[in-house]
């Protein structure tokens, strides 16, 4: 076992001693020493290996001894302590707002069905620039929680909820025999009403309606017994909700049991008394599916929808414990 020892304490007394002259002081000669060391053992390299461990060593310790090196310490041990209790709330993550191709498309379509033309492109940079304010708004709005109690807000989503289970239907095909019964229980939708046809004549306030009933009856009508106005004279096959629109309410129910060709009356209306003949009957009419397949398919489908969407609420009331205050209890404060 060789003993290195000596040669680091020569190294540390070299390394004082330069130390000492570059401060301007001196030391007392440090006595060589001697070292043995047996041939063949690599005994220079583990010196000099030992001797830079050594001085390795001796700069940490002089380092340590240092002022500044204390200050650094101490500034690095209070940020790392005031990082460690600093309470500051970190800033919010920034919120990412995408503008998707679809959303682009959409914008486009809107466009087409307002203008009937294809937006230009700067003309859709306004509407993606819209479209980005719009939705920071709705973002902070949520929020804010401001579309919580919005009556407005409550509506709209109740109809979107509605609408998507009412589309359901729309993917539904009926069967013949869907439409025909369907047609049978909702006869009073797809009737053709019954129209009339009618000439009339307006009384003058004070002329007797049997002297005017008897001349009509006879092929004249006297100027002088009878009252002109921007009233039609004759009136083409209408409706019960036309004809009332014109002379006024109940008017077409006065009418419509005249004997056709004959002149009676008097009918009052809302602008005075009338004499009327009728023309044409038309009754009411139930057109046959094939007439009308397509206006029937729709309301089939709507008819469907409306029962989808009745299914899908009770399923969804179904899973809520619903708690509700008695009427009574309530109209009693």
């Amino acid at each position: 076992m060789i003993d290195y020892a000596p040669v680091l304490d020569g190294l540390m007394a070299r390394g004082t001693a330069d130390d000492a002259r570059i401060e301007g002081r001196t030391l007392p000669d440090v006595p060589e020493r001697t070292v043995f060391r047996p041939a063949g053992t690599g005994g220079p390299r583990a010196a000099q290996a030992a001797a830079r461990r050594g001085r390795g060593w001796w700069v940490m310790l002089r380092l340590l001894r240092e002022p500044l090196v204390h200050f650094l310490v101490l500034g690095a041990a209070i940020f790392l302590l005031f990082g460690a209790l600093d309470d500051t709330p970190a800033p919010p993550p920034v919120a990412r707002l995408e503008v998707t191709a679809s959303d682009a498309a959409r914008l486009v379509s809107q466009f087409e069905a307002t203008w009937r033309r294809p937006p230009t492109p700067d003309e859709l940079e306004g509407l993606i620039d819209q479209y980005i304010r719009e939705e920071v708004l709705v973002r902070e709005a949520r929020t804010l929680g401001l579309d919580q109690g919005d009556a407005v807000i409550r509506q709209r989503l109740a109809q979107k909820m509605l609408f998507l289970t009412e589309s359901a239907a729309d993917a539904i095909d009926p069967s013949e025999i869907d439409l025909a019964e369907h047609l049978e229980s909702h006869r009073e939708r797809f009737e053709t009403p019954a129209r009339v046809a009618f000439e009339q004549v307006r009384l003058r306030p004070e002329t007797p309606a049997d002297v005017v009933l008897a001349a009509v009856r006879e092929g004249t009508v006297p100027d002088d017994l009878v009252e002109g106005s921007m009233l039609p004279e004759q009136v083409p096959p209408s409706t019960e909700a036309m004809i009332d629109g014109t002379f006024g309410r109940g008017f077409y129910a006065e009418i419509k049991g005249f004997e056709p060709g004959v002149w009676a009356g008097p009918v009052d209306s809302a602008f005075g008394r009338h004499l009327v003949r009728l023309g044409s009957v038309v009754p009411k009419r139930l057109p046959p599916l094939e007439e009308i397949r397509a206006a029937l398919e729709e309301d089939w489908r709507k008819e469907l929808g409306r029962h989808l969407a009745e299914e899908r609420l009770a399923a969804l009331t179904a899973g809520y414990e619903v708690v509700r205050p008695a009427p009574e209890a309530v109209l009693a404060r």
